[in-house]
């Protein structure tokens, strides 16, 4: 398939699954043509342990997407999370050698912000401006123009380990695409699930998949605040294996997607659900409020850890304007209303928008981070930052540049 216009494609490696989305990139649209999947097992909370299990995953996920679209995928957005990703927030400042500010102010005061001390097996993923400050005007945006002596920034930085980086990298390496951009998963899926209202209101995305909560907490159009548990879906899997003593894959995983529910009072105490694949000669059945309350207590355990990670870091305030959860664990039945009660605040499923074209095909929690990665690399092609030579990992200052106005 010939397309005139460029072509972008989203790869989430995750625990559970690899997903993979192309799109063509309009001036107006983002272009939905081919979407592919495939079950993950190379990876442990969001960190690759397997190589070449990975490698199968990434490749039979491209392979399928590329027969969907007709076209052959040579570059892609690839998602990260885990636990080795670590953020925090900086500040820097410069003394303007004009009375106005210019780009290469910019510039100066993000490498500012960027000169602290990060450890030799970290790399840097983003730089991310949440506010510039020129003289004394706080919450200025975009202070290119603006007069003053002194100019400030306050700015959001995310590292991840370079083995777990590079391993990412390698896998894709082998199946024959090449990594433009590593982008965190949780502002990828913002980028898919968020308004523009929501991210200035101020929102807490919650990016929970089968191996990594992930969160990510957006306050006056930036994100100010970043952190990745290990803890997921696949945690609810294992304590339904060992509760009801059944393989966890596929049983408890069918058995949690097809009858399991984050509220127990809401299935029938009279429902029995039969016990499949368990290698007895007689088949047992178990009800299914059991096995709601084995769901419901690692979903609750989850949400509350979420909900101390928060109240952690300052930013709870700003959970009470709303949360929007996505990812795998986002299609649980009342998964939402279990955590508008321990939040007590509202709290809405996020699915992907923002795309046209096949976007049936993305219309699911799960393919959040994909889709935002399609719409991450869309911005990165309008605006002419769009590289084509390799990850662009451990540039120094020349990573920073590229993401001065990120979120902005």
């Amino acid at each position: 398939m010939t397309t005139r216009h460029p072509l972008v494609v989203g790869l989430d490696i995750g625990t559970m699954k690899c997903a993979a989305v192309v799109a063509e990139v309009t001036e107006t649209s983002v272009n939905v043509l081919g979407v592919g999947r495939q079950d993950s097992k190379g990876l442990r909370k969001g960190v690759i342990i397997n190589i070449e299990t990975t490698v199968q995953s990434i490749k039979q996920a491209v392979e399928q997407a590329e027969l969907m679209s007709g076209c052959d995928i040579k570059n892609v957005y690839a998602g990260i999370s885990g636990g080795h990703i670590k953020s925090f927030n900086s500040h820097g400042m410069i003394a303007l050698k004009e009375p106005e500010v210019g780009v290469k102010d910019l510039e100066r005061v993000m490498e500012a912000a960027g000169a602290v001390a990060i450890p030799t097996d970290r790399e840097v993923l983003h730089v991310l401006p949440s506010e510039y400050v020129v003289d004394e005007q706080r919450g200025v945006r975009h202070p290119v123009g603006m007069t003053g002596v002194r100019l400030e920034v306050n700015c959001h930085i995310i590292t991840g380990s370079t083995t777990n980086i590079g391993s990412s990298v390698k896998c894709c390496n082998d199946v024959g695409v090449v990594v433009e951009k590593m982008v965190f998963s949780p502002l990828a899926s913002a980028l898919a699930v968020l308004s523009d209202e929501e991210r200035e209101v101020g929102a807490v995305v919650l990016d929970i998949g089968g191996g990594t909560s992930d969160i990510a907490v957006f306050h006056e159009g930036a994100l100010v605040h970043s952190a990745v548990l290990a803890l997921g879906g696949g945690h609810i899997t294992n304590d339904i294996a060992h509760g009801l003593r059944i393989p966890a894959h596929p049983s408890a995983e069918s058995l949690k997607k097809k009858y399991g529910s984050a509220l127990a009072s809401e299935a029938d105490p009279h429902e029995d659900i039969p016990l499949q694949d368990v290698g007895f000669r007689e088949e047992r059945w178990v009800s299914r409020q059991i096995l709601c309350e084995i769901v419901e207590q690692r979903c609750d355990e989850i949400l509350r850890l979420i909900r101390a990670e928060l109240a952690e870091s300052g930013y709870m305030d700003v959970a009470q304007s709303g949360l929007v959860i996505t990812g795998g664990c986002a299609l649980l039945p009342q998964f939402d209303r279990l955590a508008e009660q321990v939040f007590g605040a509202p709290v809405r499923i996020g699915t992907p928008r923002g795309i046209v074209g096949h976007n049936e095909l993305v219309a699911d929690p799960s393919f959040a981070c994909a889709a935002g990665l399609t719409l991450f690399g869309a911005r990165e092609t309008r605006s002419g930052k769009r590289s084509s030579g390799g990850p662009g990992l451990g540039k120094g200052w020349e990573n920073f540049k590229s993401w001065i106005k990120d979120f902005f």
